[in-house]
């Protein structure tokens, strides 16, 4: 899609973030009391920076979606103004302390899905909005940072499935984001325990994917980050023995999955795949030779247009994230 093709599309996600980030309840807190006099889940107590669009990571990337939006110059004035405002409002030194003393105390709180967002969160107000909203993200992504480097040595085993644990795909997130934000520690360890946990992986048997509520495929996930990871020589025959029906006629991966109820939460994930299969395959198609290649990218074409009209006019459980992984698409495609 074109530059001025994109334009209209990205107005109506814009007016789809402003919506879901002002949409209070359904609110699902996730917070786990510790005793009876530690019971209050009100949203915007509980959470002030991230309350609205459903839950914690949603809240979160759905403000990167909204930086990223809002850095293209191409919204309604009027939903660029509110905005900001909300952005000035929760991305605020006071409303980000809170959060930061949250994650501090529950160390595991939104491991390891929203701690991947929320650094790619602080890299996109960093690079847009450094003296104001990346500023304030500071606290935060520190202390997101010491949980991440603290937990890692501790994880015997990765998360393969598809859904918020997946352990690769938020790994990715947090190298993208550290990366922008020029931390070769932080990037140095996440590369260190990726090739300890997927380095050696062969012949992933993909005709198990997807579950009925993934929104990540394990395999394309684990794939893409190896890619991020591996440099060229490596990654190239690591993939061949990975995936190696990856692109063929029969590859289980280029098939969209269909969704029943599409006001389901958990259904919806599969919208979801589609979006998040189209960011992984563009990105690995430039690593496939040319008849491997061609299907994988018409693939991803055509998940992301399977999935267009939910975005923005689809039921609140796909309204609330979907913005966010298609940006994700939309980035693989102009990498």
């Amino acid at each position: 899609m074109s530059t001025s093709a994109r334009q209209p599309v990205h107005r109506a996600w814009g007016r789809t973030v402003l919506q879901v980030l002002r949409t209070p309840f359904p609110y699902g807190a996730a917070h786990v009391s510790r005793s009876i006099d530690d019971v209050e889940v009100t949203p915007q107590r509980l959470h002030p920076a991230f309350c609205g669009s459903l839950d914690w990571h949603s809240s979160v990337h759905m403000q990167w979606s909204a930086i990223r939006l809002l850095d293209e110059d191409v919204l309604d004035s009027d939903v660029a103004d509110a905005l900001r405002a909300e952005l000035d409002q929760r991305l605020a030194p006071a409303a980000i302390g809170v959060e930061a003393t949250y994650l501090r105390e529950r160390r595991s709180f939104e491991r390891p899905y929203g701690w991947g967002w929320l650094i790619m969160l602080a890299a996109e107000a960093e690079r847009v909005s450094p003296e104001r909203w990346g500023q304030a993200m500071v606290p935060l992504a520190a202390v997101v940072r010491a949980n991440l480097l603290s937990w890692l040595p501790k994880v015997s085993r990765p998360v393969r499935h598809g859904v918020h644990s997946n352990t690769a795909f938020a790994l990715s997130l947090c190298h993208q984001g550290f990366g922008a934000l020029g931390d070769a520690e932080a990037v140095g360890m996440i590369e260190l325990y990726a090739r300890q946990f997927f380095g050696n992986d062969v012949d992933h048997q993909t005709r198990f994917e997807p579950s009925g509520e993934d929104f990540l495929s394990p395999a394309l996930s684990e794939a893409d980050l190896m890619r991020r990871v591996l440099p060229p020589a490596e990654f190239g025959p690591w993939l061949a023995a990975f995936l190696p029906g990856l692109g063929a006629v029969d590859d289980p991966l280029l098939i969209m999955p269909e969704v029943l109820d599409a006001t389901d939460g958990r259904a919806v994930h599969l919208y979801g795949l589609g979006l998040s299969r189209a960011a992984h395959l563009r990105r690995l198609a430039a690593c496939l030779p040319t008849d491997r290649a061609e299907p994988v990218r018409d693939a991803a074409d055509r998940f992301v247009a399977d999935v267009a009209t939910v975005i923005t006019d689809g039921d609140f459980m796909s309204t609330h994230w979907l913005v966010s992984f298609a940006l994700l698409a939309e980035d693989a495609l102009d990498a």
